[in-house]
Order: C-alpha cells, then structure tokens, then sequence
C-alpha cells in the first residue's frame, strides 16, 4: 500500500507547488513600464529600465467614492456596490454588508420617481407585514450638504424577534431622478449605521 501510494503523494505534491506558483494577485502595479503583481498591504521590490530596484507598496484606502449618472457618494471601500439595469430607463445602485443592512440608489433617466416611495416602501416590507410584522410609518426628509432634499417616507416594521427601519427618500426634476432606500436591523445599527449615515452625509445629486 506504501508504494502505491508514494507516486500519487508525488503527483499530488507536484500539483499544489504549480499551483501556489499560480496563485494570481488582486492588483497589477506598473512603474516606468515595469509590471508587478501585488495584493492590498504588501510590499514589492522592481527593477526599473535603469537597474535601480525601488520598493512598492500598496495600500487600500478606507473608503472610496462611487458614482452612477446622476449621483455619487462615499462607501467603505471593502464593500462593493453592485449596479442592475432594470429597465432601459432605470438602473439600481445596491450596498449590502453581510448582515442585511442595506443602501439601494435606484437612478431614473425618464420620470420623476418622488411619488414611488409608498409604493416601494410597501415592496420592501410587504413580507413581513404579510407574516405578522407590524408596519409604521411617518412622512420624512432629509437635506443633502449642498441644500438639494429628499422626500418620503420613514418607516420601522416589527415582528416578535427583529425591529427592521426603513427610508424611502426621493429627489427629482423633470423626467428624471433618483429614489434611496435604506433599511438596518436595530441589532446591528451598532456596526452598521455608520455605512448609512456617511452615505447621507456624502451624498450628491447632480442635477
């Protein structure tokens, strides 16, 4: 059995040293033309056209900003937004973290979305209201740096176990604008409503 094995112990070995050898890096730094593959954090030495060998570190920054048509705003820069084509005149813009919480920029190119907020609100809570959850809800705005305002609605939705908050803000002009959502658990509002307020606190419209 020993010897049957030993070959396959071979191969296998052989196998994983390629692939670390393989192992591909999340970034490609070029200097003067030299190209070095390197992840966030660490360091690397290059050897310039000339012979001078330079160190080369690189360095994620904490957050980072991210822009659609007709907005931008400030997010952690381990986080990434994802963008979705909904219909050929709407795009959604959606920051998640890894326990629910959650910002969704929807970008409309031709209608005003202000008056959409009761009814996206009832789309985001409709399940839970339809299980038992108890839906309240209030008129609400909030005023961006730059003055411009939103308007809609805030809402919080209960259930026997969970207490979930929602906002459902809209801003528009003729033929265009742009709807947010937000919605935190209240258990997780500690660590993540910080993701929530530095996006209002960031955010611009521009038009």
């Amino acid at each position: 059995m020993r010897m049957k094995l030993a070959p396959f112990l071979l191969s296998a070995a052989c196998c994983l040293s390629a692939a670390q050898a393989d192992t591909l890096k999340g970034y490609r730094l070029t200097v003067d033309g030299i190209a070095a593959d390197i992840d966030a954090g660490e360091s690397t030495e290059i050897t310039l056209p000339d012979g001078r060998k330079v160190t080369a570190r690189l360095e994620r920054n904490e957050f980072a900003t991210y822009a659609g048509e007709r907005f931008s705003f400030v997010h952690p820069s381990t986080m990434a937004v994802t963008k979705t084509q909904l219909s050929d005149t709407i795009v959604q813009h959606l920051l998640a973290t890894a326990v629910g919480t959650v910002v969704v920029v929807q970008d409309y190119a031709a209608v005003n979305p202000v008056s959409l907020d009761q009814l996206m609100l009832q789309e985001m809570t409709k399940e839970t209201v339809q299980a038992g959850g108890e839906l309240t809800q209030q008129k609400a705005s909030r005023r961006l740096a730059d003055g411009k305002e939103l308007i809609g609605l805030k809402a919080t939705v209960k259930t026997r176990t969970e207490s979930v908050d929602y906002e459902v803000l809209g801003y528009g002009g003729i033929d265009q604008g742009v709807m947010v959502i937000t919605r935190i658990d209240a258990d997780n509002a500690s660590t993540d409503q910080q993701v929530i307020d530095r996006f209002w606190q960031s955010l611009t419209i521009d038009f």
